[in-house]
This record gives structure tokens, C-alpha cells and sequence, in this order.
């Protein structure tokens, strides 16, 4: 074993709940091995395309909840992709499982990855975060009778490459309700539409991998994602994207409210 692979962290960073919501953060790690660090270029070690202060953002809003935390940045692999390396959204830009541009389509790489490498990450670090994942959510099945997954993610709110325009601060994703009951969707929606964020559903961001893959509802487990625009909680969307508590506090009531809902939701027993 190398001295990287001694230091490496474990795939996942996983906070213990009783309760029927978990939350998936796949995007929050700037971790890299010291390979991969040397083979990325400068834009690519910039890490732009991280999903800042996520952590944080939800940090103590559900104290039940449990949470599964990625700990290898995207580029390493994306584990909110395809393990197949199928695009999400075919005929749009996007970034793959191993991404070889930023989310502004600038190459990242000094020497991209081979299918050795895509082999080793993809056993390493995609398949014991879904692993973890897929443990806990059995877990809290034998416990209630609904499970609802809540994907964590955040973004620029302005990304030509990606999207025109500016995106809405809550982009709300179930892949066209394929993905949760009715009612989970519906109370993220009311919720969103009686704040003062604006929000979409099934808009640009429709679910990554990871909700599309989990979400069951006929086998009692419910998958929704939350893409939330920096704007609404960092100082700026740029270096040193630094989290903004006093912007960011009424965007997290509104996370604590969602959240509590769901929660509600899931112990009532209502959404078959």
C-alpha cells in the first residue's frame, strides 16, 4: 500500500439518524489524491465546480436525519453519474462521470484519465458512497414505512456552457415525478413557492444519478434533489467562496421547514 493510499479517507462520511430522511451531499469534498492532483491542470485544481458549504448550509436542520457525505471531489469520479457513464441529459452540456472540462467547458486535465484509472475510481469511491447509501436507506426501512432521500447539491447561478440565463434560486428535481410520491413533491413545491426564493421543478436540473437510481416510491423510498443557486448563501460565486451567514439564514429556515415537512410526511405514512 502507498503512502497515498494510507491516507486515503473512507468513500463516505455518514452521520447515524433514526429518522425517515436522509440526506445525500455527493459534491461537497475538495479531497484529492496526490495523482489525480498532479495530473489536473490549474483550472482543474481550482475546483470550481465543488458544491460549496453544502454541509454547512444544512448543518443541524433535522437532527433525525441521517447524511451520507462524499469524500473525493467530482473530478476524482462524479458519484451523482451513471456508473455506466450514460448522460443525464443527452443533447445538453454536461459533465461525465470522470469530467474532462469545468462546468464552463475549460479542459481540466494535463493528462486525462484512462479506463484503468476510471476502473480503480469507480470501484474505490462511486461504488462504496452508493454502498453506504444504499445500506442506510435499508436500515431505515426495517424502521418506517417511507424513506425520502433529499440529494444536497448547489451551482452558480449563471453558467452559459450549462444553462442560459440566470437559474432560479431552488431548482427542485424528481425526473418528471418518476421519483417520489405526489405528495413529497408537492409540499418542496408549496414550500418554495411561499418564500421569497424563486424556484423551478424538473427545469435544467431534473435529478442526478442518484435520484433517478433511488427513487421508488411504490417500494416505499422517495428521492428528490435540491439544487440550490451559491447566490442565495455565499458572499460571491467565486474564489474564496466564502458561506454568508446572515444571507444564508432565511434560506436555511426554508431548508428546516422543507426538511420537517418530509419528515412529517414520511412518519405519517401517507404516500403510498
Amino acid at each position: 500500500m502507498t503512502g497515498q493510499e494510507s491516507q486515503r479517507p473512507d468513500p463516505a462520511i455518514i452521520v447515524e439518524g433514526t429518522g425517515p430522511v436522509i440526506l445525500g451531499m455527493p459534491h461537497i469534498a475538495t479531497w484529492l489524491p496526490e495523482d489525480v492532483a498532479a495530473a489536473l491542470n490549474e483550472t482543474g485544481r481550482a475546483l470550481a465546480d465543488t458544491d460549496w458549504h453544502i454541509d454547512r448550509l444544512y448543518d443541524g436542520l433535522l437532527p433525525a436525519a441521517t447524511i451520507v457525505q462524499a469524500t473525493a471531489h467530482r473530478y476524482v469520479i462524479d458519484v451523482n453519474r451513471d456508473p455506466a457513464g450514460t448522460s443525464l441529459y443527452p443533447g445538453q452540456n454536461t459533465t461525465g462521470l470522470i469530467p474532462q472540462t469545468d462546468f464552463d467547458g475549460r479542459p481540466i486535465w494535463n493528462r486525462a484519465p484512462d479506463e484503468k484509472a476510471l476502473g480503480f475510481r469507480r470501484l474505490n469511491h462511486h461504488m462504496p458512497y452508493h454502498m453506504a447509501l444504499a445500506v442506510h436507506i435499508a436500515r431505515l426501512r426495517e424502521r418506517h414505512d417511507h424513506v425520502i432521500l433529499v440529494d444536497c447539491h448547489s451551482i452558480r447561478s449563471e453558467i452559459p456552457h450549462l444553462f442560459e440565463g440566470r437559474l432560479p434560486d431552488l431548482n427542485i428535481g424528481t425526473n418528471g415525478g418518476e421519483t417520489c410520491a405526489p405528495a413529497v413533491e408537492a409540499a418542496v413545491v408549496a414550500a418554495a413557492a411561499a418564500s421569497d426564493y424563486s424556484h423551478v421543478l424538473n427545469g435544467r436540473f431534473r435529478g442526478g444519478w442518484t435520484t433517478r437510481h433511488y427513487g421508488k416510491p411504490a417500494q416505499g423510498v422517495h428521492a428528490i434533489q435540491m439544487e440550490i443557486a451559491q447566490a442565495t448563501y455565499l458572499e460571491a460565486e467565486a474564489p474564496p467562496w466564502t458561506f454568508a451567514p446572515a444571507k444564508a439564514a432565511p434560506l436555511r429556515a426554508l431548508l428546516g421547514e422543507i426538511l420537517a415537512r418530509l419528515e412529517a410526511l414520511a412518519l405519517a405514512g401517507e404516500l403510498a
